[in-house]
């Protein structure tokens, strides 16, 4: 081509025409059509443009240099200016028609390049450049075009237009991506020639070189690129190829640099592209430059994007090329002094992530290795302290998921990270408590000591085997010190016991030691037994040394259960999930503390399931206890594994088991029932262990095996239904009289026979009431008359008398033939028994109290009885027993609230049977014949009475009738009552006077004028009765009484209060959880007592502190309460002589913590501040100044006051 036909281009001309704008590159000598266009781009269509292009791809398929002619490189140019509006056909053809030229001219000018053709460089030179300048335009046009296209499709759908349906569907058919790797292909092409040959000076190569970079940054900003491998992988072979190359790693630096602080997603994209290029590339010094500029760089306080962005490059480079990293962290180690959280967090992955590496090649490298990861490991446990929770997050995290995994083992290290993982459990962050669990967790599930044992970390059984060791070691040790000859049979003999003692204990050694006895040599030369004993030393030491760290993990282990079993109540239910599932492994590993946390895991059941929250911890919950005790080994039939599920389930009754845990135990059961997760061979092979008579069964499992049944019946009444002759053999039978226990077990099944309240509901079966003669009832009755000395009677009652108002057609009828029968026996055996008719029991008692008092030791008696029962034991009986008296007053009592319940299911039976009949509008002036021939019931011979006269009628027999009527049997008793428990030096028997209380308090609940009138006999034995449990009844009747009389309680909360400073901490807890429940639920109102409340937020007792904590975080939330009653409770504590400074204050931080509102704080800072001038004290001073530093107030006044400190001001004399 004559050079008059070339067109004249300058790169640098045309690229400052470029980046100032586009559309300002001259164009003069295109096609005047596509002139024509200039104002109405998008009018081209595809044939249109066709039309122009063919000549311009035939002349270039020819000849590269064709690309030249004024014609073609302005037609081209114009087409790339109309780029964003031409077809997409279009933008592909001119795509591949730059492409193929320019890849055609690199053939070309290569082989010129190898042939030394210097005449032809400067063309090739200058066609390289037009073809390059066109390339960058079109790459950087199709990204531009590609991310306009990609907000119109994330963009929501508008109006439906047909032409406009048309083209979009057109334009989303094409894809750019095959185009825009033909183009970086081309680009590698071109960069591989020797360019320095073309190119003469350095500045003009660096301008060509940035024709392909330049759009190569452009289309890495795109996330949606970055994600195609295949992209991405082109993208790194045009830079690595332009670094190593062509002198563009200032460049590449420069460009990294800028993009991690901008682009987030281009964090690991660029740490994966720095490891090709160190390692396909033998090119690491980008690495260590990128790294030394980052670790100089500072960022703004408020970027949160850049150091985010830093921070997961220089994360994941380390895990590509920790090499390469691992030659700058003594530059990298100084972002941990960064205020950026972010960066802080790098480094501690860094160190994880090296740790990994070096912990590979160990033994390659030695001592060298080791130093650099005993650094590591320091930075690791010194960030567990990082101010920030994310930072002592992320500590946790890489020995969770990265160390730990490892298969060494660092044991040396492992102890420390085990005791700092404990610490964190206290951390005020959750997040962190809660990957604390984790790691823990971890901790367990990876330990190194499997050599003995099985792997199960019981800590009697590694202490038995350090004994063990110990022991061996030091039957060895005198070997060596007085070898004589006559003594080798002696100590062979001596290591042989210690080995069979070893093998027994340890379990799992007995192979080794069985080798360790075939491989020591018979006792010939005197020098042999001394090298054979000298090597068991050391193998003894090591043994030793293993059961000793073994035993130091484990105790640890126990001492975060601990801190875990605390965290199973917290409000966070990621926490609450993995301290679950901690618990859950170390029963796998038969660590002793374990049942601790899976028993206080139980009231978990009770979680508020009306959010997403409860219902996930509830299933979690009921997940554990189906795999902890529902699923059988692999291996088992039907048979074993039903046999194996009943004793699991049995063995959950068993133990120290609180009437709490019973409680929730109950509900987990019969939600797995609900659910199906108990298989009818289950149920039945419990009925066989509570029905078998033979005497090998343990009362253990025969209670335990009832009890659950009772349990399960909640959900299935029909399965005490269908074994109801099973429960009349045997736990109403001998088998229950001679173990109170069980009977007491078998009434509460009984009892769930007929479901009441909110249960009633849930279970949806009819249940037949039976008559008084029924054989169940009749047994039932003859246990609440049984003539016993054991205090297991007194539960076996109560759970007796319900299941007879449960199950009774007539509870009523059959309480009164119990009690006039029990009476008479009671009475009759009084009268027989006193020789002299002269009532005078007072000096004779005191004697026979002993006597009457004395239990059966049944190992199941309640503990709080215990004291009394034992401290009334002493001589034989010498006269008549109170103990059936208080048998008698046990009854009386719970008859008579039962009665109040039984009246109240009338009341609303009533009323349901009203409101049918008032839908149906049937009138029923009599009762209708009932089907089957059956009586008329009592209830349809009133059908005529309205509501209000029934419940008018219902108050007047509660109030009048029961304790007050001429025919009713409990009128007699409450005189009675009142009199034993007025007359407590008379009637000195500590059951008698715990009875007679508690029947007085039921009765009290009974009639508002029985309450009145014995109100203060009741505070009286409140006040100084010597038993904690009769003062403990006595607080949770008045509790009653609040809800029944309110208005009689009301004036005498006072005494209530006055409980929470029992001596007695069990008192104290009642106390407290029954104020709870009143002032919570608006039974009582609030005068200023809430001050006492406060005071057990440092209580002694930690369930007290954190009954009391709980109570406040409820009472926060009930329309400002706190607020309104902080003065108050300041007053009060601050007035307390007993109280502490340290306690006081943090009473008053934890209070303060409730004060939100700002204007709630100001109103308050200024009630505070107004006693400053008449505090008489320095401690009054120091009291308010404190808590109105915990006040957000903003007050200058108040603050000049607490700034100028107490005076001290004399009046003159």
């Amino acid at each position: 081509m004559d050079d008059g036909e070339r067109v004249s281009f300058d790169l640098n001309e045309s690229l400052k025409y470029y980046n100032d704008n586009p559309n300002s590159v001259p164009c003069t000598d295109a096609d005047p059509e596509l002139l024509e266009a200039e104002s109405e781009p998008e009018a081209l269509s595809n044939a249109q443009i066709n039309r122009m292009l063919e000549p311009i791809i035939d002349s270039i398929a020819v000849n590269p240099d064709a690309i030249a002619r004024p014609s073609n490189f302005d037609s081209l140019q114009c087409l790339l200016k109309y780029f964003p509006t031409i077809p997409t056909q279009a933008t592909g053809k001119v795509l591949d028609l730059i492409a193929s030229g320019l890849s055609a001219e690199a053939e070309i000018a290569n082989q010129d390049i190898e042939g030394e053709e210097q005449d032809t460089l400067k063309d090739h030179r200058e066609l390289l450049e037009m073809y390059g300048f066109l390339l960058r335009w079109a790459v950087t046009a199709l990204e531009s075009r590609a991310a306009d296209k990609a907000t119109i499709v994330a963009a929501p759908v508008g109006r439906k237009g047909k032409g406009k349906g048309k083209a979009a569907a057109a334009g989303g058919s094409w894809d750019s991506t095959t185009h825009l790797i033909v183009a970086l292909e081309t680009m590698c092409k071109v960069l591989k020639l020797k360019l320095i040959r073309v190119f003469v000076t350095t500045s003009e190569r660096d301008t060509f070189v940035s024709l392909f970079t330049k759009p190569v940054y452009i289309v890495l900003e795109s996330e949606q690129r970055v994600k195609a491998t295949n992209v991405r992988m082109h993208l790194f072979k045009v830079l690595c190829i332009a670094v190593k190359h062509h002198g563009h790693a200032f460049g590449a630096q420069t460009s990294i640099v800028q993009n991690l602080t901008y682009f987030e997603h281009l964090s690991e994209p660029m740490a994966e592209f720095l490891q090709i290029l160190s390692e396909q590339y033998d090119y690491p010094q980008l690495v260590d430059e990128i790294l030394r500029e980052l670790s100089n760089k500072e960022f703004n306080s408020n970027d949160t994007r850049g150091p985010k962005s830093v921070s997961g490059f220089i994360a994941k480079l380390s895990e590509l090329a920790p090499r390469l990293v691992i030659k700058q962290m003594t530059l990298l180690i100084k972002l941990l002094n960064s205020e950026s959280y972010n960066l802080r967090c790098a480094v501690i992955d860094v160190c994880g992530n090296l740790i990994i590496d070096l912990a590979k090649e160990e033994d390659e490298r030695g001592d060298s290795n080791k130093a650099q990861m005993e650094a590591f490991f320091d930075v690791l446990e010194e960030r567990f302290l990082d101010v920030n929770p994310y930072c002592r997050c992320k500590a946790i995290q890489v020995y969770t998921n990265k160390i730990l995994e490892l298969e060494k083992k660092f044991n040396k290290r492992r102890q420390k990270v085990t005791n700092l993982a404990v610490r964190s459990l206290e951390d005020k962050s959750s997040n962190v408590r809660r990957n604390a669990i984790k790691l823990l967790t971890k901790l367990i599930t990876a330990h190194p000591y499997n050599l003995h044992h099985g792997g199960i970390l019981t800590l009697t059984l590694w202490k038995t085997g350090l004994q063990v060791a110990t022991a061996n070691l030091d039957a060895l040790k005198p070997a060596i010190e007085n070898p004589p000859v006559d003594q080798e049979a002696g100590n062979q003999t001596v290591e042989s016991n210690l080995y069979d003692e070893e093998t027994m204990i340890a379990g799992g050694e007995g192979a080794g030691v069985e080798e360790s006895r075939k491989s020591q040599p018979p006792p010939p030369p005197p020098k042999v037994p001394e090298v054979d004993n000298s090597e068991e030393i050391i193998r003894l030491n090591l043994t030793r040394r293993y059961y000793l760290e073994a035993v130091r993990f484990i105790e640890v282990i126990h001492d975060a259960s601990e801190h875990v079993c605390q965290l199973l109540s917290s409000k966070n239910k990621s926490e609450v999930v993995e301290a679950m599932d901690f618990f859950k492994v170390l029963h796998t590993y038969k660590v002793e503390k374990a049942n601790d946390g899976i028993r206080r895991m139980l009231r978990l059941i009770w979680t508020k399931g009306n959010s997403d929250e409860g219902k996930g911890i509830q299933s979690h919950l009921v997940d554990i206890y189906k795999a902890l005790f529902f699923d059988a080994p692999q291996g088992f039939n039907a048979n074993e594994a039903a046999t194996y599920i009943a004793r699991n389930m049995i063995s959950l009754t068993q133990g120290d088991v609180t009437a709490a845990e019973l409680t929730s135990l109950e509900q987990l059961l019969s939600r797995m029932m609900k659910e199906g997760h108990v298989s009818d061979l289950v149920i039945h092979k419990l009925w066989q262990i509570y029905g078998v008579q033979d005497r090998s069964i343990s009362k253990k499992q025969r209670r335990g095996s009832i009890a659950v049944l009772g349990m399960l019946s909640l959900a299935d009444p029909d399965i005490v239904v269908r074994q109801l002759e099973t429960i009349l053999r045997t736990g109403l039978g001998p088998l229950g009289r001679a173990d109170l226990v069980l009977a007491r077990y078998s009434c509460a099944a009984l009892r769930h026979i007929s479901p009441s309240g909110r249960k009633a509901k849930d279970t949806h079966t009819a249940t037949t009431k039976l008559t008084n003669d029924h054989a169940i009832l009749v047994r039932l009755a003859a246990l609440v008359e049984l003539q016993t000395e054991s205090q297991e009677w007194f539960g076996v009652a109560e759970q007796a008398i319900n299941a007879i108002y449960a199950l009774s057609k007539h509870p009523d009828v059959l309480s009164t033939e119990v009690i006039r029968r029990k009476t008479k026996a009671v009475f009759s055996q009084q009268e027989n028994s006193a020789p002299e008719p002269e009532p005078e029991p007072e000096p004779a008692p005191a004697d026979e109290d002993v006597d009457m008092m004395d239990i059966d030791e049944a190992p199941s008696s309640p503990p709080a009885q215990t004291p009394a029962a034992t401290h009334e034991q002493g001589d034989p009986k010498k006269g008549g027993s109170s103990f059936p008296l208080s048998q008698l007053l046990f009854i009386v009592g719970h008859v008579a609230v039962k009665q109040i319940v039984h009246l109240e299911l009338i009341e609303l039976e009533f009323k349901r049977r009203k409101g049918e009949a008032e839908k149906s509008n049937t009138t029923s002036q009599a009762s209708p014949q009932k089907k089957g021939g059956e009586e008329p019931d009592d209830l349809d011979l009133i059908g005529g009475t309205t509501e209000d006269d029934f419940t008018e009628a219902m108050g007047i027999i509660r109030e009048r009738e029961l304790l007050y009527g001429e025919n009713s049997i409990l009128s007699n008793f409450g005189p009675l009552c009142a009199e034993i428990c007025a007359n407590n030096i008379s009637y000195k028997d500590r059951t008698l006077q715990a009875q007679s209380a508690l029947c007085m308090a039921k009765l009290m609940c009974v009639s508002s004028e029985y309450c009145e009138s014995n109100l203060p006999l009741l505070i009286t034995v409140m006040e100084y009765s010597v038993d904690p449990i009769t003062r403990s009844n006595a607080v949770i009747a008045l509790g009653d009484m609040a809800v029944c009389f309110n208005h009689l309680i009301d004036e005498n909360t006072d005494f209530l209060y006055r409980r929470l400073r029992d001596r007695d901490a069990s008192v104290k807890r009642t106390c407290l959880m029954t104020l709870t429940f009143l002032i919570l639920a608006g039974q009582v109102k609030v005068k200023g007592q809430l001050g006492e409340m406060a005071k057990c937020l440092e209580d002694s007792d930690k369930r007290i502190a954190d009954l009391s904590k709980m109570f406040f975080s409820e009472l926060a939330t009930k329309d400002n309460a706190v607020y309104n009653h902080f003065v108050d409770m300041f007053s009060l504590l601050s007035a307390e002589k007993d109280l502490s400074e340290d306690a006081f204050k943090k009473i008053v931080k934890f209070l303060a913590t409730f004060i939100e509102k700002d204007k709630h704080a100001k109103q308050l800072a200024d009630k505070l501040a107004a006693r400053l001038p008449r505090c008489d004290t320095e401690r009054q001073w120091n009291d308010v100044a404190y808590a109105l530093s915990l006040l957000p107030h903003k007050n200058e006044e108040i603050s000049k006051t607490i700034t100028a400190g107490f005076r001290v001001v004399q009046a003159s004399a």
